[in-house]
């Protein structure tokens, strides 16, 4: 039997907002009526952290709220004919939900807790988070998310994955948010690549690259067809 090709898929906020979960990067800058300054920074956790705390309670209860859509359901069912890695910008876990097996999140998950004090101390949390409600180390519990002007501890195990690909795909992200929009750059240049979103603004220096102008669910039916002579 033929090894499959590996196929590595990097998600962004297009992908769930057709599940219905509101995306960071609205026009007015701002997420349900909140600036991310007080809710999305450390700075927001040490000024304020009960309304940090009851805005990713909010997300929580709106990603267990959510279904898998067929931008979903489709990546995961790429694993019959691909070795399929995700990279998701996501918090969520609707491409778990859909049956993806092998899904990295860049940007932490909101399923997760973990000490203030001590990243390594994690948890699952489908609830909500409180104040005083404690790790094992007795620091206050917050949500396990990367926050910006926070370092993202899984960027270089998504760059060796991303090396590895012999195809690579984009879907549902501008690529304006860095480092993971510079995850393409780390791709061998020969290889086949696929960009999937509404608006396209993004040129890449690197050849071989196929745009499809469309929604995540649209898009990722086009894709499945154009992969069909790579399997």
């Amino acid at each position: 039997m033929a090894t499959k090709k590996k196929l590595i898929v990097l998600t962004g906020a297009g992908i769930s907002a057709e599940s219905g979960l509101q995306t960071f990067r609205d026009s007015d800058g701002l997420w349900e009526g909140y600036d991310i300054e007080e809710v999305a920074t450390p700075g927001a956790w040490e000024k304020n952290p009960e309304l940090v705390l009851r805005f990713y309670n909010m997300r929580r209860k709106n990603v267990l709220e959510a279904a898998p859509n067929t931008a979903h359901k489709k990546l995961a069912e790429l694993e019959e004919n691909f070795d399929v890695h995700i990279i998701t910008q996501n918090i969520d876990d609707l491409h778990e939900r859909a049956g993806s097996t092998k899904v990295l999140h860049l940007h932490g998950e909101i399923l997760k807790m973990r000490s203030e004090r001590n990243e390594r101390l994690v948890y699952d949390i489908r609830d909500d988070i409180n104040m005083g409600d404690k790790a094992e180390d007795g620091a206050q519990l917050r949500p396990h998310i990367v926050w910006f002007g926070e370092a993202v501890p899984m960027i270089e195990t998504a760059i060796g994955i991303v090396q590895t690909a012999a195809i690579f795909a984009v879907i549902g992200t501008s690529l304006v948010v860095y480092p993971a929009a510079g995850l393409v750059n780390y791709t061998r240049e020969s290889i086949p690549k696929f960009i999937v979103d509404k608006k396209i603004p993004y040129s890449s220096s690197s050849g071989n690259v196929v745009s499809i102008e469309k929604t995540a669910t649209e898009g990722v039916l086009i894709l499945e067809g154009m992969l069909d002579k790579y399997r």
